[in-house]
């Protein structure tokens, strides 16, 4: 039986990799050479306390630290390293953490296999004595040295990650407050009874159960707690062929139920082709559970873009030093400021849309006054072009460069003004139609620039 579990981990361990691996081509997602600079902000902790399977901690501070930081725990794939996910396909929530100003633990297994452990008892247990109880004593050891936000601690991973964020979740939900799960299973679902940390038939998808059994099962990694569960996002592919598709649907279930939610979605929509994104409960940009499938793609995730999604969802772009993040929804028009096609080219400039709660229509408001869209290397400012300080001059968005055309104030009357012109953000023509451009104007406090956060 050891032997066939130990057959069945290096299956696993292979089959992430080679899922794994292609995207590192064009990502970098399991490059592990350092950039010299930016490779110094990874420093690894010892001696953060309680650690029975000998797991190695590290951790990223920004310079810019927010002065009530979000903390984001951020979890490997099978095979991979805190430096690899560091360096490669979690690189968008390091950059912004950078912008934000939100901390980063990034926990790593050094078994065999480097998977972490969510089959055995103990790694189902809470404070059993395996991986589980190593990661909250880093989350411990990050509480007690930053004046990090105790609402803002959240759990994002990728695959065996994934899998490690469903899990935390639910045997920690007085902790964690939300949670990103990239090609994961269900919390539990991965039980084994023999030491093995493989479990082929719900690697399979052959693991089928109600949405109250699921919600059982997570609810007995923490016994008799009664209070509320952490806002969930779920991403998977439908060709994913290493934790198979049906996971997806089958961890809907468990996080719906565990937020007593219909089955039902509350909102669907395309924000790109290929995804189908359904939301549960709140149907807002950090909705009470969110799916995320993925057509025609297999064990890859995440892809470039994705991350900006999970950082909104997460809360994490709230802004450093308690900025908000969210649409701007033209009062007049009931339309929100979005940037065209979700492009990220510096220049383009801005219009009104149907508000859909894309990446390309949430704004967050920085401590140092920016308006800013997306995240990681696509980051972008509301800018006005060309310096412009005339009325008239069109909005875009640019590289953020912190210059006084990048400024802004959200006036109480709902109005955003540019701090270098005083002029005010307005709707050309007062136009409803999707499409519309938007410019600077002289303030006069109609509907046409006054903007609503949601």
């Amino acid at each position: 039986m050891v032997k066939l579990a130990a057959a069945f981990l290096r299956r696993m361990l292979y089959a992430l990799l080679a899922a794994v691996l292609p995207l590192s081509l064009v990502g970098g997602a399991v490059v592990l050479t350092a950039r010299p600079v930016e490779a110094a902000t990874l420093t690894r902790i010892t001696g953060f306390g309680a650690n029975p399977t000998n797991l190695n901690m590290y951790v990223h501070v920004p310079d810019r630290l927010a002065s009530q930081p979000a903390l984001l725990v951020l979890v490997h794939y099978c095979g991979g390293s805190a430096s690899g996910v560091y360096n490669g396909n979690g690189r968008d929530f390091v950059t912004a953490a950078d912008r934000y100003g939100y901390i980063v633990v990034l926990p790593e297994a050094t078994r065999d296999g480097r998977c972490f452990d969510v089959s055995t008892k103990a790694g189902l247990t809470r404070g059993g004595g395996s991986d589980s109880t190593g990661i909250m004593s880093m989350v411990a050891w990050a509480r007690q040295r930053y004046a990090v936000d105790p609402a803002r601690i959240v759990v994002s991973g990728f695959s065996s990650g994934a899998m490690m964020t469903n899990v935390l979740a639910a045997q920690y939900p007085d902790v964690f407050a939300a949670g990103s799960a990239f090609s994961g299973v269900p919390a539990g679902c991965f039980a084994t009874t023999d030491g093995s940390l493989w479990n082929s038939q719900c690697a399979g998808g052959n693991v089928r159960k109600s949405a109250q059994e699921w919600a059982d099962l997570a609810r007995s990694m923490h016994p008799g707690y009664q209070g509320p569960y952490p806002r969930m996002q779920l991403w998977h592919g439908t060709q994913d062929t290493t934790l198979a598709y049906p996971n997806f649907a089958e961890a809907i279930k468990q996080w719906t139920a565990l937020h007593g939610l219909s089955q039902s979605p509350s909102f669907t929509d395309r924000p790109q082709s290929t995804w189908t994104r359904t939301r549960y409960g709140d149907t807002g940009v950090r909705a009470t559970v969110e799916g995320v499938s993925i057509s025609g793609t297999g064990h890859t995730l995440p892809q470039p873009g994705m991350l900006a999604y999970a950082i909104s969802f997460l809360g994490l772009d709230g802004g450093a030093g308690g900025g908000s993040s969210g649409a701007l929804r033209a009062v007049g028009a009931g339309k929100c400021l979005d940037v065209p096609g979700q492009a990220t080219t510096a220049g383009t400039r801005l219009q009104i849309w149907d508000c859909h709660g894309g990446p390309n229509q949430i704004w967050s408001h920085t401590a140092a006054d920016e308006l800013t869209v997306y995240a990681g290397d696509s980051l972008r400012c509301l800018d006005a072009e060309g310096g412009g300080t005339a009325a008239g001059t069109a909005v875009i968005i640019w590289t953020c460069h912190g210059g006084p055309n990048q400024k802004w104030r959200l006036g109480a009357d709902g109005s955003v003004t540019g701090t270098q012109s005083g002029l005010c953000l307005e709707v050309v023509g007062a136009s409803t139609a999707n499409g519309a451009p938007v410019r600077l104007a002289t303030c006069d406090g109609q509907s046409d620039q006054r903007w609503a956060r949601t």
